[in-house]
């Protein structure tokens, strides 16, 4: 996740999908804009039936799922199908992005299926932690492959077209769906393309912090150490004044020491590191009182300008376009009505019960706060659910983690995505692997690097993005061609 949100970051936005709260979500949090309409290929909904739990051998119990379907560049009968997987957050429509320039280079028709239990597709009309039971990768899984089979045959019916290539997509959680789909069900796709993809499980996931600080370079990184530090023994003193600062009078301490590290991760996760640090250095370089006046009764050293400047960024940058204080509310995620409030509840299902990966403080040089460590957030997990954390080592046994031994999977990876450390960096012919290695190339940039014009196949996008991309196609054409064969 990125931070006690669980949505999209703006890269997955421009895409799909991500890990929460906001920099522990995948990924994750949708950045609220006027004319979303505008990003879409298509919002038209679609539903099929499909089946609750797809191991029991006596349940046939079935639930409504949501899917989106783009045919406008599609060339029948012998052009592919581009499943585009949607992750930890409500699908409402297919992006723009440069998934329509390969839509358009390979005639494919583009189709995406929502998660099951997020957005329209929830089968209980209550989300307990026993409703929650049948919410998981490996039923997700089996999802694709079941709907696979029934839009094939959707094609077959209104083509005539007989069986199609498909390929499979997807950025983030979605990202490792994909993997994990050609991983577990070869047959059914001629490969996948997992950007950004974590898909290696632990539970102390300490390097986003540290890849935070890498991103962002020794001086910003030491600015915002400080600001931790000082919110830290403020907090001690008088935290009421810090937290006001900052318009969080009602957050728990350790949620709001959890906010302070979320923005940053928010900042560096979606590529926009800059608006983040250039005014916090200048903050910090032009500083001249480190002590707060007295008047303000604040007893402790404390840089004013700093934390003001960052309160400032919070407050218009982080609070109302990607997040709200109140997914650092705890009763927030005790919510149990479905709707398209519902996806950090389950987002922090799915953390708690397979994947783990939780953002604490490495063991030197942290920029989050070492309070926010693996008992606070399996503590968490066991107020909102049960002791239920037991499993997620397993996980890595199931799909392999980065030693995963599946066949024509490309993995690809911002060179400053904090998230780099979970995914699939060596590379080999049947699982290439790739680094955009870029000013600000973070999470999902292969998708969504260049979003002011990333449909064009042909964009002149920053070198490294496009050389990737590049790799994508020929992988991709290779590929599909073995197997139309």
């Amino acid at each position: 996740m990125a931070t006690l949100i669980g949505a999209l970051s703006l890269v997955a936005l421009l895409f799909f999908s991500s890990f929460p709260p906001a920099a522990e979500s995948r990924g994750s949090r949708v950045r609220k804009l006027e004319e979303e309409s505008d990003f879409f290929l298509t919002q038209k909904e679609h539903w099929f039936n499909q089946t609750l739990d797809h191991f029991s051998i006596t349940g046939h119990r079935k639930f409504q799922q949501r899917y989106y379907e783009f045919l406008d560049h599609y060339q029948a009968p012998k052009g592919p199908v581009f499943l585009v997987v949607c992750g930890e957050e409500s699908c409402d429509g297919i992006f723009r992005n440069y998934i329509v320039a390969l839509a358009k280079k390979f005639g494919a028709a583009l189709v995406s299926l929502e998660h099951r239990y997020y957005g329209k597709s929830y089968p209980f009309s209550n989300l307990t932690a026993r409703n929650l039971q049948f919410l998981s990768s490996k039923q997700a899984l089996f999802d694709m492959a079941v709907f696979r089979q029934y839009y094939q045959e959707h094609l077959n019916a209104k083509y005539g077209v007989g069986e199609s290539p498909w390929f499979v997509i997807g950025l983030s959680y979605a990202g490792a769906l994909s993997a994990w789909f050609r991983l577990k069900f070869p047959h059914l796709t001629c490969g996948s393309l997992a950007s950004s993809a974590a898909i290696h499980m632990v539970y102390n996931f300490a390097d986003y912090d540290l890849q935070m600080g890498r991103s962002v370079g020794t001086e910003c990184k030491t600015v915002l150490q400080e600001i931790t530090h000082l919110a830290e023994k403020q907090l001690q003193n008088d935290g009421n004044s810090v937290k006001n600062l900052f318009g969080a009078s009602k957050i728990k301490d350790d949620y709001f020491l959890y906010l302070l590290a979320d923005v940053a991760g928010s900042a560096i996760q979606d590529g926009t590191p800059d608006q983040l640090c250039s005014p916090l250095i200048d903050a910090k370089r032009n500083g001249t009182n480190l002590l707060v006046p007295s008047y303000l009764s604040l007893t402790i050293a404390l840089d004013l300008d700093l934390s003001e400047v960052y309160s400032t960024y919070i407050k218009n940058n982080f609070l109302g376009n990607y997040s709200s204080l109140d997914l650092y509310d705890p009763e927030y995620y005790k919510n149990t009505t479905p709707g398209q409030n519902s996806a950090d509840r389950l987002w922090w299902f799915q953390l708690c019960t397979e994947f783990g990966n939780f953002q604490v403080a490495p063991k030197s040089d942290a920029i989050r706060s070492s309070r926010i460590d693996l008992r606070w957030h399996l503590n968490f997990c066991k107020n909102m659910f049960g002791s239920v954390y037991h499993k997620i080592n397993m996980t890595n046994v199931y799909y392999g983690g980065k030693n995963i031994s599946g066949t024509k999977i490309i993995f690809t990876n911002g060179s400053q995505d904090p998230w780099l450390g979970a995914s699939k960096q060596t590379s080999s012919k049947d699982l290439p692997s790739y680094l955009l290695k870029c000013h600000n190339c973070a999470h999902g940039f292969d998708l969504a690097g260049c979003p002011s014009s990333a449909s064009d196949v042909k964009e002149k996008c920053e070198n490294a993005v496009h050389a990737v991309r590049q790799k994508i196609i020929e992988h991709m054409e290779l590929w599909l061609s073995q197997c139309s064969a």
